[in-house]
């Protein structure tokens, strides 16, 4: 085959392979509102597969598996659900009965500092505070209010929860049980020219989204119940819920601890203030758990080897979520995750090709070795996220 003909075959396959992709993206926006079921039971049969493989080799059938380990979960979610439900709903509705009462104080609080300490550089008066401070919140609740709508339209508007607690659980046990033959049917279907880098960044996505889930997954319910429990001992209303929020969200990095430090700082004035004692240890507990996730959580169980940047992390969550809803906040880190292991393949490709050197490259394997090392080492150094530092 001449280098005109391998050409030609070239475009013709990243033509094929470019029109299914955005295929798949066109169905995936025109049935989002009922991906979630199927979403949920994927990731579900995602992270439940090694678990499947490790009881294979220890001699049980994959259809007793995977019955085995769907039963074992659904019951250990329904005794989470049936311990935590009750406290974190009671805290809610406590919590949405007594904001405004929050916000009232909050608001005279402000108009002390402005009428006290802070006098000569505040100017206006109180009634333009009270109506700014009326303003802030007014857009605040307006932001909380349309994003829970959004994700609430775009995801659950044909799935009712009933819908969703059965259709979850099949979907993952169809789909844990046929895994491993799904994973080589899409292996068979991929160009033998290209099979070996194909599962070499299979592999890459893989070890890149799992590391990342498992690992933040981890810090997150660390975090919450450290939050929790530091919260609930300094004696914070509703520290039970912040605290668990806070670690919840903490996978979007900074925004997380940043959204319940606000939160928390709010309730402890009301709540403590004069008492700025109290006040500061709200303060410390973020304070240390941020320390704490910073210099020993995400160094040790997540790493920098995962290769997600926080602000293209941000960014993807924000994008697919404005885009597919819920749906789109869970495939946003595999996306993410995707992507990032396709780019750093891409720009390897171009820094061991003769458009990056500008001259004919040697086509000896001692050559074509030398050049590749000298691009992965450029590449790695550009590339691999530094540790986190808070």
């Amino acid at each position: 085959m001449t280098s005109r003909d391998r050409s030609r075959l070239l475009q013709r396959q990243i033509l094929f392979w470019s029109l299914s992709a955005g295929l798949l993206v066109v169905c995936l926006w025109i049935f989002r509102g009922i991906l979630l079921p199927f979403v949920l039971g994927m990731v579900m049969a995602y992270f439940l597969d090694p678990i499947a493989d490790w009881l294979e080799r220890r001699g049980l059938s994959r259809l007793l598996a995977s019955i085995v380990i769907l039963v074992a979960f659904i019951v250990i979610f329904i005794l989470v659900l049936l311990i935590l439900v009750p406290v974190i709903s009671g805290q809610i509705s406590s919590f949405v009965e007594r904001l405004p009462q929050y916000l009232g104080r909050l608001q005279e609080l402000a108009i002390d500092l402005r009428n006290g300490p802070l006098s000569r550089f505040v100017e206006g008066s109180e009634q333009t505070l009270q109506q700014d401070f009326q303003a802030v919140v007014r857009q605040l609740s307006g932001f909380v209010t349309g994003f829970v709508a959004s994700l609430w339209t775009s995801s659950l508007a044909l799935v009712n929860f009933v819908s969703l607690f059965v259709v979850t659980p099949v979907v993952a046990f169809y789909l844990l049980l046929d895994w491993d033959r799904m994973i080589a049917s899409v292996d068979a279907m991929v160009p033998r020219q290209y099979v070996t880098t194909v599962r070499r960044l299979a592999r890459d996505i893989d070890r890149s989204v799992a590391g990342f889930v498992r690992g933040q997954g981890s810090v997150c319910l660390i975090l919450g119940t450290y939050y929790a429990v530091g919260l609930t001992l300094v004696g914070l209303n509703f520290g039970l819920l912040i605290g668990f929020f806070a670690g919840l969200i903490s996978f979007i990095p900074y925004v997380g601890s940043a959204v319940g430090l606000v939160i928390a700082l709010g309730v402890a004035l009301v709540q403590f203030s004069p008492d700025w004692v109290w006040v500061a240890a709200t303060l410390g507990v973020f304070f240390t758990g941020q320390f704490v996730e910073g210099n020993i959580l995400q160094p040790k169980l997540v790493g920098a080897s995962v290769g997600l940047h926080p602000v293209w992390l941000m960014f993807a969550l924000f994008a697919f979520g404005a885009i597919f809803g819920f749906v789109g906040l869970l495939i946003a880190v595999p996306a993410a995750a995707a992507v990032g292991v396709l780019v750093r393949f891409a720009i390897h490709q171009y820094m061991g090709s003769e458009m990056y050197y500008g001259r004919p490259l040697e086509v000896t394997p001692a050559g074509r070795a030398l050049e590749s090392e000298r691009s992965e080492t450029a590449l790695r150094n550009q590339l691999e996220p530094g540790p986190r530092r808070d």
